[in-house]
């Protein structure tokens, strides 16, 4: 069995060693007498990242078939999220490739894996379905309801007659609790005295 190694650490100054997840997988791999076909390791990189170097190279690899299994110390030095871990390990599946997690002891060759890997399936599918389910539920919930800020009514009549005793614009807008803008415009236009006039 050829095995491919992934490791990742966040940061390369800061203590993290992604050596310390390599000694470990070697030393699975010698126990189960696989051959290591080679190392991927990304370095101060952020597991939240879309693409990484060395992960982008070890999925090419995989398709080029150099390996027949990919072993990481843990799930989250591999993927960013349980979707990218299951579309990672539905590629591997079409494959042949097994993949295999240390620290949560899964092995997608044995059949206890397998069953791991269809759970995490199911969780994905339910996670899609809540989110779909919560979107169409904020629309209908949000229909019929104008978004943005609330409109604001002011009475020009009143206004032009504060106007005409010789109130300024701020003076009016404290009067009226409104904006100085709305009483500029409702100024503007003072021909509709008597009406109200609403501004968004």
């Amino acid at each position: 069995m050829r095995a491919a190694i992934y490791a990742r650490v966040s940061t390369s100054n800061n203590g993290q060693d992604p050596r310390v997840q390599t000694r470990e997988i070697r030393e699975y791999c010698e126990r189960r007498g696989w051959q290591i076909a080679g190392e991927y390791v990304d370095a101060g990189i952020s597991g939240a990242k879309d693409s990484r170097p060395e992960l982008n190279k070890l999925m090419a690899d995989a398709h080029r078939r150099r390996f027949d299994a990919v072993v990481v110390w843990k799930f989250d030095r591999f993927a960013r999220s349980v979707s990218h871990l299951l579309r990672a390990l539905e590629n591997f599946n079409a494959l042949g490739v097994g993949f295999v997690s240390l620290s949560e002891q899964i092995d997608t060759s044995t059949p206890t894996g397998k069953m791991v890997f269809i759970v995490l399936g199911a969780v994905a599918e339910l996670e899609r379905s809540l989110i779909a389910e919560r979107v169409r539920a904020g629309l209908r919930n949000a229909k019929g309801t104008r978004l943005g800020r609330p409109r604001i009514s002011v009475d020009a009549s009143r206004v032009a007659r504060l106007r005409a005793e010789g109130r300024t614009v701020r003076e009016i807008a404290v009067t009226l609790g409104v904006s100085r803008s709305l009483v500029h415009k409702t100024l503007a236009n003072r021909g509709a005295v008597g009406a109200a006039i609403t501004v968004g």
